[in-house]
């Protein structure tokens, strides 16, 4: 394991880490900001049938390095409470170095973000090529019964602070996806049509169903004496991908992960048993669905598991011409299976407005229309983007007024304006009037009237305002 050294950008860590830093810079930069890095080669024995590192490798060796990162900072032990959205957009071969890197984004009361970015590169060339990204949940493990507080992140760069704010944001959408799941469901947009059971070109979801067990022997258990978080997820990968492959008659590859959840711990000893499914597809993509079950030898023999894992898994597959397959139609016979087979609509359709929302192609719209289903989105992604230009280099001084001056900054065929204006007023007021966006009309002659229209949350609203004419004279 080695500790990075390598500064960050705007757009994330940069730079092959190998080839940065000494032992010495890295103790002296990164290990004081918190980073933990891991690089490997991939040998065949952590690949697949086609020369490829394996998923479930991938997720363990992320899952080790989020959580020393973790530990880096609370001092203590830690346990894996989540993992978010993964988009895997390369794959590392055998022979190919790759690297994971960790960082806490931000402690909150007794959990923590771990931000984690995952490139490879090629000995050969060495060109590099972003693999994916993802974001940890950890909760510090306590020796006793007395909870953890965890120390703030010390903050040392733009991209600390944009990483810190964005942090309380993505915490928000991890809160929020529940609650735009179950209203998805309510609204009935992800109805299940019965004709479809008519079908016969359609294939039953249960035709896909896989069970298999494993016993959580020491080498599975981490530095706590729990199983370790990264070989359930390796082994839930297993049985996604073959239930994926059940469907396609060829060998699935995980292309996203919706979310790891981690519901409760296992031991070693315990019985693992895990069930995926087929919940629905997407032309060329397929949603499993993977659920974990910890039994103990008592708990066995009653036939009453522990509910500890579950997680919903992306797949597509590739024909011998290298292109996505079309995956077959599938329905539902079971109440059961239809609440799955709509709930993969749901989960679906959050996905696409996050990806929509989040974009920034220049084909996408400037403005996106609000709703209930996509506020947390919204509300994230325009943080982000008032953040990283707040940060940016390259303003310049477009014209002043008194005690107020106005840069403009240029990139991409995209001109934004920054107006600064300096005031003498105690810091108390000047939080009370920033605080509160309806008294801006007070101190603000460019408003003539801010109204909320809507509340949408506890910390959103919806805003009507009204400026003067860009042609009538302001009188400052």
């Amino acid at each position: 394991m080695l500790l990075s050294g390598g500064a960050p950008n705007g757009l994330g860590w940069v730079g092959g880490p190998w080839r940065e830093c000494s032992a010495g810079s890295a103790l002296s930069s990164g290990y004081e900001r918190g980073e933990v890095q891991m690089c490997h080669t991939v040998f065949p024995w952590h690949s697949n049938h086609r020369g490829e590192l394996s998923a479930g490798q991938l997720l363990t060796w992320i899952d080790t390095t989020a959580c020393l990162a973790a530990e880096r900072h609370a001092g203590v032990s830690c346990v894996t409470a989540s993992v978010d959205d993964i988009q895997i957009e390369e794959t590392a071969r055998v022979g190919q170095n790759i690297c994971i890197k960790a960082k806490v984004n931000r402690a909150f009361n007794t959990s923590m973000e771990v931000g984690i970015k995952v490139e490879i590169e090629d000995p050969f060339t060495n060109l590099q090529k972003h693999v994916c990204a993802a974001f940890s949940t950890y909760v510090a493990k306590p020796a006793g019964s007395k909870k953890v507080f965890l120390k703030p992140v010390r903050l040392q760069s733009s991209q600390d602070h944009l990483e810190y704010s964005l942090a309380a944001e993505r915490r928000r959408i991890r809160l929020y996806h529940e609650d735009a799941y179950n209203n998805l469901m309510e609204e009935g947009c992800t109805i299940y049509d019965a004709e479809w059971e008519k079908d016969q070109n359609k294939i039953l979801t249960d035709s896909t169903r896989v069970e298999s067990i494993e016993l959580v022997l020491p080498p599975h258990a981490n530095h706590q004496g729990n199983t370790f978080g990264g070989q359930i997820m390796a082994w839930m990968e297993i049985v996604a991908n073959i239930s994926a492959s059940r469907l396609c008659h060829t060998h699935a590859t995980l292309k996203s992960v919706d979310m790891f959840k981690f519901r409760g711990p296992s031991t070693v000893g315990d019985r693992l048993l895990f069930r995926a499914i087929v919940n629905n597809t997407f032309q060329k993509s397929v949603e499993v669905g993977v659920r974990v079950e910890a039994f103990n030898c008592e708990e066995w023999t009653q036939a009453k598991g522990r509910h500890i894992n579950s997680a919903f898994l992306i797949y597509q597959a590739l024909n011998s011409k290298g292109d996505y397959c079309m995956f077959p139609r599938v329905k539902a016979s079971t109440k059961d299976s239809i609440r799955r087979f709509r709930g993969a609509i749901a989960r679906r359709k959050i996905r696409v407005a996050r990806k929509y929302i989040f974009s920034t192609k220049q084909e996408r719209p400037v403005s996106h229309p609000w709703d209930k289903g996509n506020q947390a989105y919204l509300s994230y992604n325009n943080i982000a983007m008032l953040t990283v230009l707040a940060a940016s280099t390259g303003w310049e001084l477009s014209s002043t007024l008194p005690n107020i001056r106005i840069f403009t900054h240029e990139e991409n065929d995209i001109l934004s304006i920054k107006v600064e204006m300096q005031v003498k007023v105690q810091s108390q007021q000047a939080y009370f009037l920033l605080s509160d966006l309806g008294l801006r009309p007070n101190w603000d002659m460019h408003y003539l009237s801010c109204d909320v229209i809507e509340t949408a949350g506890e910390d959103d609203k919806i805003f009507h305002i009204t400026s003067p004419p860009v042609k009538q004279k302001i009188h400052l």
